[in-house]
């Protein structure tokens, strides 16, 4: 578990619409099989494939709740059930056909985490790959999880980490690429934390609470409570988001609170003056902006919001409807510094990243980020930030943020900043969000900079770090 699961040649090119197939009425669990299809053939994103599926099936409630425990479990505890479905089948889940895979996934799940009875288990991957697979592949699945259902979780989990070292067992049975794993117990222990990784891991594959952002004067904003952090920030207690009028209007946005206190942290870092100028240099698809807008409105600051892509920027500009002050513009953020040199008060670089402090939201990423990925991305934030570095005017700040703990796109980069650049220093951005936190951050370590963690703070795994050009 290294890497990226392989994908025969038959899951390619398998059709992604399952539950449009054959005239089948949808259920949560074909809902489950064509977001899987759609993910492993088409590189989609379940969080963004899940809804439009959902409203395509019409399912009530109760059977949308079952389909988005199914299809996120399932993709969240994937490695772990590959190992068990390949010890059942006798064969390399490589061998598989692709929607059958899913199939037995699907099953697997229902049966180590959601405790569906094992008659249940059994007739239900079995009718499933009767309606969207081969009828000759009804009695493979129906064979297979009869071998999954003989034993426990505990009992496979023994069965698939015989002989393994401590971070292999730990990638199986939390099912991580062990990578990951390293770089993540890598970001504990710089922070002397590192016999928190199990209850990392753990927390990675829970689903995130919803926490909203209020960007307008709106006070009263139904089943929501106050956030733990950031003053902005409220916790859904129940229902559809997207039923509040406010979420609606764009009054509130759905925002993770480490999020906000990346944004928070730039704002507040010191007093607003009139004739600032702020610039967010990787803007889409606009949610940071919008926090940027909200905190800056009527002080006579102008916020220029840059997208790379047109189709994120038209995503900034519908986020900051609201914020007349914030222009958004198209282009390389690596060639501000050259093109706008000492411009900018303050700067925001939410970098690109591997992601991986974000793997509650996006089940699937863990199986498409590769190391050699994080090679590529360390490379382009630090040209981000040279080019911030240098759009900076004397006595300004730039606020680097990564949703990633992974060392080398967090202090890696700022440290060497601050070697490249003898003028810049490093603020205290703990301090800073100390002064405007609702709550104590419960943060470790001797750095300046502020690693936020799912399992400590119940948010994204967000990095900040505050730089300031000297005047």
């Amino acid at each position: 578990m290294t890497g990226r699961p392989q994908r025969s040649a038959s899951t390619r090119s398998t059709s992604a619409r399952a539950s449009t197939r054959r005239g089948s009425t949808p259920s949560s669990r074909s809902v489950a099989l064509e977001v899987l299809r759609s993910v492993h053939t088409r590189d989609a994103y379940a969080n963004l494939e899940l809804p439009s599926v959902l409203r395509r099936a019409g399912l009530s409630p109760s059977d949308a709740a079952f389909a988005t425990e199914l299809s996120y479990g399932t993709l969240r505890m994937q490695g772990l059930y590959d190992a068990i479905i390949g010890h059942a089948a006798g064969r390399s889940v490589d061998d598989i056909d692709g929607v059958v895979l899913d199939v037995l996934r699907i099953g697997v799940h229902q049966w180590l985490t959601l405790a569906t009875p094992a008659h249940a288990v059994v007739d239900e991957s079995a009718s499933l790959a009767r309606r969207f697979a081969s009828v000759g592949a009804v009695g493979f699945v129906n064979a297979v999880m009869r071998r999954v259902t003989e034993r426990s979780r505990a009992e496979w989990l023994d069965v698939v980490s015989q002989n393994l070292s401590d971070d292999d067992q730990l990638s199986v049975e939390h099912s991580h690429p062990a990578w990951i794993v390293r770089a993540l117990r890598s970001a504990l222990a710089h922070e002397h934390s590192g016999d928190e990784i199990t209850a990392l891991l753990v927390a990675n594959n829970e689903p995130a609470r919803v926490s909203l952002v209020r960007l307008s004067g709106t006070s009263d904003i139904p089943h929501t409570q106050p956030g733990a952090y950031s003053p902005r920030a409220m916790t859904l207690r129940g229902g559809d988001p997207h039923d509040i009028a406010a979420v609606e209007r764009g009054e509130v946005r759905i925002q993770d609170e480490g999020s906000q206190l990346a944004a928070l942290a730039l704002t507040r870092c010191r007093p607003i003056q009139s004739n600032e100028r702020w610039l967010d240099m990787c803007a889409g698809p606009g949610g940071k902006t919008a926090f940027l807008g909200a905190e800056s409105l009527g002080t006579g600051v102008q916020i220029v919001a840059n997208e790379f892509s047109a189709h994120r920027a038209e995503l900034v500009r519908t986020s900051t409807h609201l914020f007349p002050h914030v222009s958004v513009v198209i282009g390389d953020g690596r060639e501000i510094g050259l093109t706008q040199p000492a411009t900018y008060d303050r700067i925001l670089v939410d970098a690109p990243c591997s992601g991986l402090g974000a793997l509650r939201r996006r089940p699937e990423a863990r199986w498409r980020r590769t190391p050699k990925d994080v090679a590529t991305l360390t490379g382009l934030q630090w040209q981000l930030l040279e080019s911030a570095v240098a759009a900076l005017k004397p006595g300004g700040v730039v606020a680097y943020v990564t949703c990633s703990p992974h060392l080398v796109e967090t202090r890696g980069i700022i440290n060497r900043a601050l070697t490249a650049h003898p003028d810049l220093r490093e603020l205290d951005a703990r301090a800073v969000l100390s002064r405007v936190v609702r709550s104590s951050l419960d943060l470790r370590g001797d750095d300046l900079s502020v690693q936020l963690w799912p399992h400590r703070h119940s948010t994204d795994a967000m990095f900040i770090a505050l730089l300031s050009r000297a005047e």
